[in-house]
């Protein structure tokens, strides 16, 4: 295994230590006691929580100590209760009570932050005494205020995730002015949280360049790191031998999926034009999930009496090894003005299934350079419809040139983007934030 310079010199300084011939029995701490903080964590099925999970699990694997805080399920199917105080192999859970206003819309997903960020406070509060260093994500967008004033007060060591730039995506949206004083403080306040963290994650090339045009001083402390997907529980299941498929009569057509969040900043109007354009072939559409958008597009297949659509709910996780694999292609798309703000996380999972990917994305974004280099499938830019349907169709007459794209997806997966090459990663940027 190939260990990062501050590894390998704190491991000297271990070692160095032992021949001082002290020889007496001993338990090792763990150099790394991490506390998580995170609003979404199974059994909620919110693709961040789903991520956390398996990055923690990772983590702990590598000797670190962990302690996650987390809400009460908000999107989960049987449980809308989970225990308060939970320990899963050496790992503790602890859950604040619920808090599920309005969760479809802005208003009552923004309360409910809110309150959780109270409650994540008094946690923090506690957590300082047994902790070194502590992780906290964009959900809620607020949250890393919490690791700013544990450090100014408690000098603990933070590290933010940002899976999410904000307030640039509720300005990007025109939920909120860009010269509102909202917006105006929002910002100076990101600059200085972002200051004082010891490490800040992004997901994309473009989020770094958007953070560093906000705050250029940073620009040394932020660690571009991909999401993933595990390619041992995501395998490659023949259509033909994959009960989902058979189960939604799909085994047949040349599938298209979309799964997932069909939000605020995905783009929905191209699939829908792509799928207008190839409504006499016999190739359906499958959208999986929920979202903003979801009832917008159902609206407009239903207004257009396009018969070649079909919807389904979310899917619980022991499901998505099947339901991601009963397609033909896979679906990812980012609105216009979105590319620098959000990094589609279905995109890895999308790669492990050994199906082709088309990305539907602005002109300038990361996403073509990583389809390119992958050579997986294709992008298309947003409104393109056209040139879409013309892949899809392509693809649905040439089944060699979709599964020759379908092994390079995965291939590509397994080289850059499992649990354990991001797990490693995430390591590294937590070993410098306590040193």
């Amino acid at each position: 295994m190939q260990y990062s310079e501050p590894v390998k010199q704190l491991v000297q300084s271990h070692y160095e230590d032992l021949q001082l011939g002290n020889y007496k029995f001993f338990r090792i701490e763990p150099l790394i006691k991490l506390s998580v903080i995170t609003q979404f964590f199974p059994p909620d099925y919110a693709a961040t929580g789903q991520l956390i999970d398996e990055l923690v699990r990772h983590l702990e694997q590598q000797g670190v100590d962990i302690e996650v805080f987390t809400g009460q399920p908000s999107y989960a199917f049987h449980n809308s209760c989970a225990p308060a105080v939970e320990q899963s192999s050496g790992m503790r859970i602890k859950r604040s009570r619920a808090a599920q206003l309005c969760q479809g819309r802005i208003r009552g997903k923004a309360i409910n932050g809110v309150l959780f960020t109270l409650r994540a406070a008094l946690y923090l509060l506690n957590a300082t005494r047994r902790r070194n260093v502590v992780l906290l994500t964009t959900a809620p967008p607020f949250l890393p205020i919490l690791g700013y004033l544990a450090h100014v007060l408690f000098g603990l060591s933070y590290v933010c995730i940002l899976y999410d730039l904000y307030p640039d995506i509720a300005i990007a949206l025109g939920v909120l002015p860009k010269h509102h004083w909202l917006a105006r403080f929002w910002k100076a306040l990101n600059r200085q949280i972002l200051r004082k963290a010891k490490g800040i994650v992004v997901l994309s090339p473009a989020m770094k360049r958007q953070v560093v045009a906000n705050c250029p001083e940073i620009a040394d402390k932020i660690s571009v790191i991909h999401s993933w997907a595990d390619p041992e529980s995501i395998v490659p299941i023949a259509k033909e031998d994959n009960w989902f498929a058979h189960q939604y009569n799909l085994v047949n057509k040349f599938t298209v999926m979309y799964s997932g969040n069909m939000g605020r900043c995905h783009d929905i109007h191209t699939i829908l034009n792509a799928a207008k354009y190839l409504q006499d072939e016999p190739i359906q559409f499958v959208c999986i999930g929920g979202g903003a958008k979801r009832e917008e597009l159902i609206g407009e297949v239903n207004r257009l009496g396009l018969q070649n659509f079909q919807f389904l709910p979310y899917q619980e996780k022991h499901v998505l090894p099947y339901s991601l694999t009963a397609c033909d292609l896979s679906l990812v798309s980012v609105d216009a003005g979105m590319e620098s703000l959000v990094a589609p996380s279905k995109l890895y999972p999308a790669l492990a299934t050994g199906r082709p990917v088309a990305v539907i994305c602005p002109k300038h974004s990361y996403l073509r350079q990583l389809i390119a280099h992958a050579k997986c499938g294709d992008t298309f830019e947003n409104a393109d419809s056209y040139e879409l349907a013309e892949f899809i169709r392509r693809l649905s007459r040439d089944r060699k040139l979709a599964e020759h794209m379908g092994q390079s997806a995965r291939q590509y997966l397994q080289s850059y983007f499992t649990p354990e090459v991001i797990s490693r990663q995430y390591f590294d940027v937590l070993l410098r934030a306590i040193m």
